[in-house]
C-alpha cells in the first residue's frame, strides 16, 4: 500500500500545477459542456502514458531527445493558436451563462424545501460541437512535452525504484489523475454563479489567453536558449 500512496501523492503533486490541459478542463467544466468526455480522455491519456513509462518507454525518449524538441515546437504552436483564439473571444465578447428553460421549469415545479436554496443549471448560450472539443483536449494532452517528462520519464523512473511493486505505484499515480480531473471538471460548475455575465467570461478568456501564450513561450525558450 505504501507504493500506491507514494504514486498517488507524487501524481497529484505533478498534475495539480496550472497548465494548458487543466485550464481547458476548468473552462469546459464551467461551461458544463462535454465534461465527461474531456475528463475521460485526460484521465485515460495519463493512464496510458504512466503505464508506458513504467513499461520502459522512458528509455526510448532518453535515447532520442529530439522527440521532446519536436513536441515542444508542436505544443508551442498549438498553445499559441489557442491563446490567440481566447484573446479574440475576450476582445469581442458575446459569451455568457444562461439557464436552460427545462431546468428553470423543473426548478419552478419542484417543491420548496425550507432552508435550502433552489438552484438552476446555468449553461453557455453557444455550445461547441463534441468533435472540436475532443480534438482540442487530445492536442493539449499529447502535444505537451511536459506530459512526457512528468508521466513517462519521471513517474516511470521513480516507479522502477519500487521494484516488483512498481505497478502498484503506477496504479496510485493513475488514481491521482482520475481524482483530479473528475474534481476539476465536475467541480468547476460551482464557479458558474460568478460567470453569468459577458464581462466575466471576457475576463476568464483573457486570463486563459495569458496562460496559454505564456506556456507556449516557456516551451520553446529552453530550445532557443540552449
Amino acid at each position: 500500500m505504501l507504493s500506491v500512496f507514494s504514486g498517488l501523492g507524487l501524481g497529484l503533486s505533478l498534475i495539480v500545477a496550472i497548465g494548458a490541459q487543466n485550464v481547458f478542463v476548468l473552462r469546459q467544466g464551467i461551461r458544463r459542456e462535454h465534461v465527461l468526455p474531456v475528463v475521460v480522455i485526460c484521465a485515460l491519456s495519463d493512464a496510458l502514458l504512466i503505464a508506458a513509462g513504467v513499461a520502459g518507454l522512458g528509455f526510448v525518449i532518453s535515447a532520442a531527445p529530439w522527440l521532446v524538441v519536436v513536441a515542444r515546437w508542436a505544443g508551442a504552436l498549438f498553445l499559441l493558436a489557442y491563446g490567440i483564439l481566447a484573446a479574440r473571444r475576450a476582445w469581442l465578447g458575446g459569451e455568457e451563462l444562461r439557464v436552460d428553460s427545462a431546468d428553470a421549469d423543473a426548478t419552478a415545479s419542484a417543491p420548496a424545501v425550507p432552508g435550502v436554496a433552489t438552484a438552476t443549471r446555468p449553461r453557455t448560450a453557444t455550445r461547441t460541437a463534441l468533435g472540436p472539443v475532443i480534438a482540442t483536449v487530445l492536442a493539449l494532452t499529447w502535444l505537451n512535452p511536459h506530459v512526457y517528462l512528468d508521466t513517462v520519464l519521471m513517474l516511470g523512473s521513480i516507479a522502477a525504484t519500487h521494484g516488483d511493486e512498481r505497478w502498484l505505484f503506477a496504479a496510485g499515480a493513475i488514481a491521482a489523475s482520475i481524482l483530479w480531473f473528475t474534481a476539476l471538471g465536475f467541480g468547476a460548475r460551482y464557479l458558474g454563479r460568478w460567470l453569468r455575465t459577458e464581462r466575466s467570461w471576457r475576463i476568464l478568456d483573457a486570463l486563459i489567453a495569458v496562460v496559454m501564450i505564456t506556456l507556449a513561450v516557456s516551451l520553446v525558450l529552453p530550445v532557443i536558449g540552449g
